[in-house]
């Protein structure tokens, strides 16, 4: 636990920096650039030399680098801790690409950082370290830069809780050093913050709908939602993993393609909206804060365009692009829900509760992270919604957990079996 605590304060400031720098080129690209051009805001054809240049520098430290640029996002935030011999290829895939709007987060390549950096100092220390040591370790530097960025410790003990799977004295042994070392990433996270006044862009909403109690009308339209995020998140994240299939072979040039692809979507949600191609193209901080501050500002077209447009192109950078999967989930599963807040008796602080629960929950497969989630985002209101929220997140991981099931087993007796192959039972047919 005092390794943790000591590890929790480089390691905070490596991510701080890293989250930093993230932010300001992210500024630069979409904001400054297209200002000294003569662009008020970045014209509807900016996503494409982007995602061409984000493809081209993906391309080489996907095939050459160690770690192939960090894992891949349809798999989650699950896997391997990243060790440091991966890690340059991590940092340098997220830093060079996720500015440029590959339409992920940028907490999975954090979490990569907080685990490199940490079982880097260990092996420094300790090169004979016990590995069950070295994996707490490295979970700890993990759950400290994840906790930053997804609103604070509690987040990330949650997820941490509820991932692993374990309980009574493995998990204590596990969530001690974890909470260590988030709290004293979030403790240095605020102090330079405040220090520097550098943005990290981290998943917070200053501004929410006025509360309103959850009535009849919003569980009558709220359940059907959540089980609509869910089937569109869980779409997205089969064009993921047959993405990686097409990757798998000529991966340099597929590469290529597929960050050309995502820019091709976020080109016509401008065309089709004319609004900032920018909302479409980034994580979904900023937009998803956007949308929750000023709801009546978007149409049920625009909206319904955010989700067809970032959702076909999230689909696609899960599995051939690098990056984190929850912020843009917890976006899609926010306009969605926001499109649907129109209908007769559903309110858009409820809509905005349950929507961010179902997506985060259809993505993580973890409903009580995703409702925790939901309810530090939107503060003081969450209260009352509570009830939906819990719900939302319980509907959404049932969706999530049995379409694909379904699918494979209708896939399954639906294939035609050969002249003379055996069936199940051991007939031939």
């Amino acid at each position: 636990m005092l390794l943790s605590v000591l590890l929790g304060i480089p390691v905070s400031l490596a991510c701080f920096f890293f989250v930093g720098l993230q932010h300001q080129l992210q500024h630069w690209v979409w904001t400054s650039l297209p200002e000294a051009v003569g662009y008020r805001v970045p014209p509807w054809w900016w996503p494409l030399p982007t995602l061409l240049l984000a493809g081209l520098v993906l391309a080489p430290i996907v095939t050459r680098m160690p770690g192939a640029g960090g894992h891949l996002p349809v798999n989650g935030l699950g896997g391997t801790p990243v060790g440091p011999r991966e890690l340059p290829g991590t940092v340098l895939a997220a830093l060079a690409t996720l500015p440029l709007g590959v339409v992920l987060g940028p907490e999975a390549p954090l979490m990569a950082v907080g685990s490199g950096l940490a079982l880097l100092a260990v092996r420094r220390v300790a090169a004979d370290a016990d590995a069950r040591a070295s994996a707490i370790v490295a979970t700890a530097g993990s759950t400290a830069a994840i906790s930053t960025i997804l609103g604070g410790p509690l987040v990330a003990a949650v997820l941490l809780v509820e991932g692993a799977g374990l309980g009574g004295a493995r998990l204590v042994a596990l969530l001690l050093p974890c909470l260590l070392a988030s709290g004293t990433g979030a403790l240095v996270f605020t102090g330079f913050g405040q220090w520097t006044g550098l943005k990290i862009g981290a998943l917070a909403l200053h501004e929410v709908p006025p509360n309103v109690g959850p009535d009849a009308g919003d569980f009558l339209w709220g359940v059907p939602t959540a089980v609509l995020i869910a089937v569109l998140v869980t779409l997205a994240r089969a064009l993921g993993r047959r993405t990686v299939s097409y990757t798998r072979h000529r991966t340099a040039v597929r590469t290529l393609l597929c960050a050309v692809a995502v820019g091709g979507c976020v080109t016509a949600y401008a065309l089709i909206t004319g609004r900032d191609p920018a909302e479409a193209a980034l994580s979904g901080q900023a937009t998803l804060a956007q949308i929750a501050a000023h709801p009546h500002a978007w149409s049920v077209g625009a909206l319904v365009a955010l989700v067809a447009c970032k959702g076909l192109a999230w689909g696609i950078a899960l599995g051939g692009l690098r990056g984190g999967p929850i912020f843009p989930a917890v976006l899609l599963g926010t306009a969605t829900a926001m499109a649907c807040s129109g209908l007769p008796g559903f309110g858009a602080t409820p809509a905005l509760g349950l929507g961010i629960a179902a997506a985060a929950t259809a993505v993580t497969g973890l409903p009580l992270a995703g409702a925790v989630l939901a309810v530090l985002l939107i503060g003081g209101d969450a209260y009352e919604q509570m009830p939906l929220i819990v719900i939302a997140s319980v509907v959404a991981f049932v969706v999530a957990q049995v379409m694909p099931r379904t699918v494979r087993r209708h896939r399954a007796e639906g294939t035609p079996r050969a002249p003379g192959t055996a069936d199940a039972t051991g007939t031939a047919r």
